[in-house]
């Protein structure tokens, strides 16, 4: 039997003819009728990349609870419900909040037509305004430029996880026009962390963001340097770190992490409390279900 969330999530899809349209001038109307909550919104990481973003997204939301600060977030696409997709003080949003918000929102939309993510994007600013907390990781839908989530005017941090052929239909055939569309979220953020790039994807992003400032590359201001056993070192600048491995599994996983450990560098050169034991035990604990995830049948263990 269908569940009252199902239900209303069903009717938001029937708002818009497709399910994707790359647009930001729905979003915008609607949330100027919502008060414009993106306007107010908790400082925001923004994530965008053809892979890794959820990954580096957990990474970085278990070192900044671990080191007391609460943390939402907006995650795309869910595993087992649409909870999941919307983090307030690093829990999912209750059933009873989801579901009176997006009536909220869909009754202020008044049968307009808007896609699925935008009309449920506008439902967690919503949420996101009123949850004081003390930062909001938001992962791109797809693409970046005129994804639902690049409405915001100003970010704390923005990153780029690695880039490669990817909906190639919206956001054009080539790596040039997919890195072009990813790079849109690069604007007014304090600073930028691009993560393992190939060669080809890196240059592409060293010459569109030469103008810009505080940009930290993944090889030449940070890197993994050696891996053992159950820990990686890590450096940043000329600083050195010993760092146990993450539970997921795969050494992208590692290359992940220490996107989350740059940025972690960089929020204690600016001086926000920042604990080295700490950032090393919320790497550790790190878990993303789904993803290359051991599961136990019977006796044995499959992927």
């Amino acid at each position: 039997m269908r569940s009252k969330t199902d239900k209303l999530l069903n009717e938001l899809v029937k708002l818009h003819p497709k399910y994707i349209d790359l647009s930001l001038d729905r979003l915008k109307k609607l949330l100027k009728k919502l008060g414009n909550p993106h306007l107010n919104l908790p400082n925001t990481i923004h994530i965008a990349g053809t892979n890794g973003k959820g990954s580096v997204q957990m990474f970085i939301r278990n070192i900044l609870v671990s080191n007391g600060y609460s943390c939402d977030a907006y995650i795309s696409p869910h595993l087992s419900k649409f909870n999941e997709r919307i983090v307030i003080n690093n829990k999912d949003v209750s059933t009873q909040k989801l579901i009176k918000t997006l009536k909220f929102v869909k009754k202020i939309n008044n049968n307009k037509p808007i896609t699925f993510f935008e009309i449920t994007t506008a439902a967690a600013f919503v949420l996101f305004k009123n949850s004081n907390s003390d930062f909001l990781i938001l992962e791109t839908g797809l693409g970046g430029r005129l994804d639902a989530t690049n409405i915001i005017q100003k970010k704390f941090c923005s990153i780029i996880t690695p880039i490669s052929y990817d909906h190639e239909e919206f956001l054009g055939n080539t790596i040039t026009k997919i890195t072009k569309e990813k790079l849109g979220i690069v604007k007014k953020s304090n600073f930028v962390l691009i993560s393992k790039q190939k060669k080809e994807v890196r240059e592409l992003i060293k010459k569109k963001l030469i103008k810009t400032k505080n940009v930290y590359y993944f090889g030449k201001d940070y890197k993994i340097i050696n891996i053992k056993d159950k820990k990686f070192e890590f450096k940043f600048n000329k600083k050195k770190l010993i760092i146990n491995k993450p539970k997921l599994n795969g050494y992208h996983q590692i290359e992940n992490a220490s996107v989350a450990l740059a940025f972690s560098e960089i929020m204690y050169q600016k001086k926000i409390r920042m604990n080295v034991k700490s950032i090393n035990n919320a790497i550790k604990k790190t878990t993303w279900p789904g993803r290359l995830e051991l599961i136990n049948y019977g006796n044995k263990k499959i992927i």
